[in-house]
């Protein structure tokens, strides 16, 4: 590479760092760079406001990357009775596969039934759903027979098998998604940086006016100034709200309860079909999915309660027991701890039950909740990778109605289509492996860049390192790796083969250290299945 060639990611990371040295006041001030940080970015820079937003480690580092990768209205919340729930994610639904066809699209699922009472049972359910969903429906819902079921799960076991279900739902590529929701925002205006925790926030008056944050990799410190300030960093959003209650000389209670969602990846071969299978109750009740997603299958997901906040969490080796069983009842040949090709592991942010705190709290039907503490501070979590545009739209409310921001019209996100939104139909299923599809109308100028005809593994080649690091914020071989390809959930060790070359084109794009060892120790632990 020439030294004009490394210029375009040099000259990014410098100028994003140089805006936010810039003396002034934004509008809205967002920590937390997952779904919901960056949603709440995306709708305010789209109605005007001027927005920064800050994010510790990298983009969707976090839960946000670690999904069962679908865009679902939540059948098992019209299980429980949760008609309005899942109206408004069944219409959510419908706006993200409009807004990002390259990252999300439909997928048919089946749900086998064993006993003779499911399939009725089940279907009349998922009708409802299909009637919730009206126009917004992505098709309709079908009895099957045994024959019509195994042509869908072709290794689904036929034994004792009496028919099935077979209804419509989306799935999607989610740090992917979350790369296009902060390149949107950025073309509204944002300045979004990653790798720049916040490290306090600033108090006047008993009033929250901003924070100061850090580059991670030179320590040098912004203050920044806002009129409001959004936490959204998830699961660990008491830890800000903690400070900011300190600041007031007022303790806060905790209002996460972290849960653990393990899911295991495992080779084609298990359930070659475009269709997922779908059981909505296990053994202890739980629901299995067997999706697949860029030429592999994903196996989960568990709901384990966790104490720790870890940034890479471990899987317990009884839930991935739990999975490799269940998925035994269900597939004709069942996958073995040989057989898993990567582990990963999300924390959920469910939010505890407790007391108003003065009347600031408010717990929404979303299963998510918006807060505005005594100082101003407006903190958002739980909720779900669905409804990420509401749950925007509410935080923004909160701020309006607290006199934090002049209120401006809802709804302008609701039609914004996403940085490499294509036009016209998109043919590739993100149950294929994964390629150029995912860049969507960006693909002839990524094959552009040097290295485009020089391949590293099926669907990443030179030229998708470079432009992950030019133009999506790449800073490490992990962001490449595992959020800008997705190697490392789909194939650990595969990942780690080509990591050393990797960082040598990042090196080459950021001159800086792209933390091979660190990601190499990353690699082996996806790749262990806890004995």
């Amino acid at each position: 590479m020439t030294t004009d060639s490394q210029a375009p990611l040099k000259t990014l990371r410098a100028d994003l760092l140089a805006r936010l040295a810039e003396p002034q006041t934004y509008d809205l001030a967002v920590i937390g760079g997952g779904a919901t940080g960056l949603g709440v970015a995306l709708d305010a820079a789209a109605r005007g406001f001027k927005v920064v937003l800050v994010e510790s480690h990298d983009f969707a580092k976090g839960t946000s990357s670690r999904a069962t990768k679908l865009v679902h209205g939540g059948v098992r919340y019209l299980a429980q009775g949760n008609i309005a729930l899942v109206r408004e994610a069944l219409h959510e639904r419908t706006t993200l596969l409009h807004n990002a066809p390259h990252l999300a699209q439909p997928l048919p699922f089946v749900m086998p039934s064993y006993r003779l009472w499911e399939t009725p049972f089940y279907g009349m359910g998922l009708k409802m759903y299909d009637a919730l969903a009206g126009k917004a429906g992505l098709g309709a819902t079908e009895f099957l027979g045994r024959d019509r079921t195994l042509e869908c799960l072709p290794t689904a076991r036929a034994e004792g098998l009496k028919g099935g279900v077979k209804y419509w739902d989306g799935q999607f590529d989610d740090a992917r998604l979350a790369l296009a929701l902060a390149r949107t925002a950025a073309t509204r205006g944002a300045l979004l940086v990653n790798y720049c925790p916040a490290r306090e926030l600033v108090h006047e008056d008993g009033k929250v006016v901003g924070l100061v944050c850090e580059d991670a990799e030179t320590g040098q410190r912004f203050p920044v100034r806002a009129r409001a300030v959004v936490n959204a960093t998830g699961v660990w959003v008491d830890s800000l709200r903690q400070q900011d209650g300190e600041a007031l000389g007022k303790p806060v209670r905790p209002i996460v309860a972290p849960s653990q969602g393990v899911h295991i990846v495992v080779d084609r071969e298990f359930l070659p079909s475009d269709h997922a299978l779908m059981v909505p109750k296990t053994a202890d009740g739980r629901v299995l999915f067997a999706v697949p997603w860029l030429g592999k299958l994903i196996l989960g997901t568990t709901d384990s309660p966790r104490q720790d906040l870890a940034r890479e969490p471990l899987a317990f080796r009884e839930e991935v027991a739990f999975i490799l069983d269940e998925s035994a009842k269900y597939l004709r040949r069942a996958p073995t701890a040989a057989d898993v090709r990567s582990i990963w592991v999300g924390l959920r942010p469910l939010v505890k039950p407790q007391d108003d705190e003065g009347g600031n709290t408010k717990s929404l039907s979303r299963e998510h909740t918006v807060l505005a503490s005594r100082s101003g501070l407006v903190t958002v979590t739980g909720g779900k990778w669905t409804t990420y545009r509401a749950m925007a739209e509410d935080v923004l409310q909160k701020c309006f109605t607290t006199g934090l921001l002049p209120a401006k019209p809802a709804g302008v996100t609701n039609h914004l289509p996403l940085v490499g939104s294509p036009r016209g139909a998109v043919r590739h299923r993100i149950s294929q492996a994964q390629g150029l599809h995912s860049y969507g109308s960006e693909a002839e100028a990524l094959q552009a860049l040097p290295g485009a005809q020089v391949a590293l593994a099926e669907g990443l080649s030179e030229a998708m390192v470079r432009f992950a690091a030019r133009f999506e914020y790449a800073r490490t071989v992990e962001d490449v790796l595992a959020r800008r390809c997705r190697l490392l959930f789909l194939d650990a060790g595969r990942a780690a083969a080509l990591a050393p070359r990797v960082a040598e084109i990042l090196q080459e794009e950021i001159g800086g250290d792209p933390g091979l060892p660190a990601f190499l120790a990353l690699a082996e632990q996806y790749m262990r299945v806890p004995a």
